[in-house]
């Protein structure tokens, strides 16, 4: 451990952690562009740039999922700097974006898979709580997301309780 962390222990107040339950930083590994202007060596127009978000929906890509493939497979640094418009918004518009949000989604599909883990595991109770650590994770997701309009008012989690008995 380091003499800033250690400090940083001994106020009370952590400075790089990333995560709510867990000791791990889960910090990404990439740093974004610095300029949002689009660079010179970037040889894709704005419709270009489009078409390709759209056609990478179409083979099935998630939305992050096809903001590394542009900048891999593509050379495209950010699709904001070349079009002014997210990948969310160039979905929306192309009526190609999800009902759900990518990461509340991804919340639900992992919940369900524990749910379905219980159910043949009744006494993992290590489980039992990263289960019940998921579904408050989605609830403040789902708070957010109905405070910001992304979802309807009535959307509800509907959770089964995991007994400890």
């Amino acid at each position: 451990m380091t003499r800033r962390q250690t400090d940083s222990i001994r106020s009370g107040v952590c400075l790089s952690t990333a995560r709510l339950y867990t000791s791990k930083r889960g910090r990404s590994g990439s740093t974004r562009p610095i300029s949002k202007k689009t660079p010179g060596w970037c040889k894709y127009t704005a419709e270009e740039v489009e078409a390709l978000v759209l056609k990478l929906a179409r083979e099935g890509n998630s939305p992050s999922n096809i903001g590394v493939l542009l900048r891999d497979k593509y050379g495209v640094p950010l699709v904001k700097s070349v079009t002014g418009k997210t990948t969310q918004e160039i979905l929306r518009s192309g009526e190609q974006a999800g009902a759900l949000p990518e990461d509340l989604a991804a919340l639900l599909k992992k919940a369900d898979d524990l749910r379905r883990h219980l159910e043949k595991n009744r006494q993992d109770y290590v489980n039992k709580r990263s289960l019940a650590m998921i579904e408050s994770k989605i609830h403040r997701l789902v708070k957010y997301y109905r405070a910001r309009g992304q979802l309807r008012p009535d959307w509800e989690y509907k959770h089964v309780v995991a007994s400890v008995a």
